[in-house]
């Protein structure tokens, strides 16, 4: 469990809070790539969660005209004026991402561009927090563990497939950008990190008519994976749902597309 922060090498005194899970990127080569991906620009409603030691919120800061952080460490936060090239540009907000209101910083016209190097710890239910937010946000930059990221990106029939795959993509486009090693980082972690890009869909491809229902089946058909829809889906389902929808009964959730999935949703029996 970790979170990944940026370290300013005029910092390297800083000591790491397990609390927090505290790991921080040192690589100047990472932290350039992860902002030419970014590719912020003035005028833009830039949020980065988890600054830690500013490292990537000094050359963020110096492509925009303002830049919104949410820190949960009020000793990093109280220090962050003082480790930026333009403090001014700067709104620091003292609070656990898990918990806070990011509709309160869209403005009309500007949606977000939400930037993070999340802590592992709470990074599936800290996404789907900020998926609730997604009809605000133009994009979202993130680094986390690469085997989430896999999971985040993976298509059906492959081992990686799962409930993360099928509900990141229905509510948006994922791409898997590049990995970061472990020596990236101060204390180096047990495992490779990779950053990956969310753009939420303006108009989802496939709408389910119960969101609510799709997260549901989905969940329950994946924890029961090794199991056929029709054995795992008993009593769930109408009975003529998988005639109706032409999906083969003796499956396994993993062969499944998002459209088999929200078709499969639909019928399920309230």
């Amino acid at each position: 469990m970790y979170q990944i922060n940026a370290l300013n090498p005029k910092d390297e005194g800083h000591h790491t809070r397990k609390r927090f899970g505290q790991n921080f990127l040192h690589d100047q080569r990472v932290i350039a790539k992860i902002v030419r991906s970014v590719n912020p620009r003035p005028g833009e409603n830039v949020v980065e969660i988890g600054p830690g030691l500013a490292a990537l919120t000094s050359p963020l800061i110096g492509e925009c005209d303002a830049l919104t952080v949410v820190e949960l460490d009020r000793d990093l936060a109280a220090g962050l004026p003082g480790r930026v090239p333009h403090p001014e540009r700067l709104t620091i907000i003292e609070a656990d991402a898990l918990k806070f209101d990011f509709m309160s910083l869209f403005q009309e016209g500007r949606p977000l561009r939400v930037v993070g190097n999340l802590p592992y710890n709470i990074s599936t239910p800290l996404l789907f927090h900020l998926l609730e937010f997604g009809a605000k946000v133009k994009d979202m930059h993130f680094m986390l563990q690469k085997e989430v990221v896999d999971r985040i990106t993976a298509s059906p029939n492959t081992k990686e497939y799962g409930r993360l795959s099928v509900m990141i993509q229905y509510y948006c486009k994922p791409t898997f950008l590049f990995e970061v090693p472990p020596g990236s980082f101060n204390p180096p972690p047990k495992v490779t990190s990779a950053v990956f890009r969310l753009e939420p869909y303006d108009v989802k491809p496939i709408v389910a008519k119960n969101e609510k229902a799709l997260a549901r089946l989905v969940s329950h058909v994946f924890t029961q994976r090794r199991k056929t829809l029709r054995n795992s889906l008993k009593g769930m389902l109408a009975e003529d749902a998988f005639e109706k929808t032409g999906i083969d009964p003796m499956a396994r959730p993993e062969t499944l597309s998002m459209a088999d999935f929200v078709a499969l949703s639909d019928l399920v029996v309230a």
